[in-house]
């Protein structure tokens, strides 16, 4: 394995959260009044029932570094019969060991990536019937600044040949990015009531960040209270997209702190988006007929 190979991936996403860091201290956060456990989504419902007065809001559990707890989330919530105005896609690891999903995938790519990839593909005829002229439904994925260094290797998407945590997720943030341009590319072609779009949330204070490198975790440490977003302003670019009016009927597009950013240049590359597609339909066992590339 090279030295380069890990080690140039690792500069590319800490100068890209560099960059960010210095564009958040200059400039205000986007903020919008406003887990990814069983418990604290119990616990987000147990809230939101008393704050509002609601007894409509209930927790459904997904795995989705597992494709059949994804396929059994899609038929628990299709058979409430309920429909669906807006998805967000928001689950994700950063930097983690190399390590497997359930279905054998590298993790980054399978429950950042294929596990998104799956969840929409399934709920897309729920999202179909639910959207209509006056209110599309909407579908909302979170990407990162750190798909602009993000290369996308359909040869080995795996990460098998070399495997470099910082350039397995920064490949996983690329490809939600080509994933929605694509899909909304189809969407429209259809005629459908559906819209997607890409969402960069900017650097969060999460526990995201427990496998940065140690001088990164010392820096954190020192500067996350004046330059890392807190969550509340991390989520408002992904609740603007799932629920602005000037946003109805506009898809296909890469928001951050609030506004129309433009992406990667690589995340525009119309036959690399089809060719990402036709391998994620295969990957994740879905039929050629129903993921047929326009």
């Amino acid at each position: 394995m090279s030295v380069l190979s890990v080690v140039i991936p690792m500069l590319k996403v800490y100068y890209i959260g560099l960059k960010v860091l210095l564009y958040q201290l200059f400039n205000k956060s986007f903020l919008l009044p406003a887990g990814n456990s069983e418990n604290e989504g119990q616990e987000a419902v147990k809230r939101i029932k008393e704050e509002n007065l609601n007894q409509k809001v209930e927790f459904i559990h997904l795995d989705l570094t597992s494709l059949k707890s994804v396929h059994w989330f899609v038929k628990t919530f299709s058979d409430r019969g309920l429909p669906l105005h807006i998805l967000v896609n928001n689950a994700g690891v950063m930097l983690v060991p190399e390590r497997k999903t359930q279905d054998g995938f590298e993790e980054h790519i399978g429950l950042n990536y294929l596990g998104h990839f799956l969840l929409t593909k399934l709920l897309l005829d729920k999202l179909k019937q639910s959207g209509c002229q006056e209110s599309c439904a909407r579908i909302v994925t979170v990407s990162s600044a750190t798909h602009y260094c993000g290369e996308l290797d359909l040869e080995d998407l795996q990460s098998c040949s070399c495997y470099s945590s910082h350039h397995a997720y920064a490949q996983s943030k690329l490809a939600l990015v080509l994933f929605t341009y694509y899909l909304q590319q189809r969407l429209t072609a259809e005629g459908s009531h559906v819209t997607t779009n890409a969402v960069d949330p900017g650097v969060v204070n999460t526990d995201l960040y427990q496998n940065i490198c140690w001088p990164a975790q010392l820096l954190k440490g020192l500067v996350a209270g004046l330059l890392f977003r807190t969550p509340e302003e991390g989520a408002s670019t992904s609740i603007y997209a799932a629920a602005a009016p000037e946003l109805e009927g506009v898809g296909g597009c890469y928001l951050y702190n609030g506004q129309r950013t433009k992406s990667a240049d690589a995340s525009y590359d119309e036959e690399l988006q089809s060719r990402l597609w036709t391998l994620s339909c295969s990957l994740v066992g879905i039929q050629e007929q129903h993921c047929k590339a326009y």
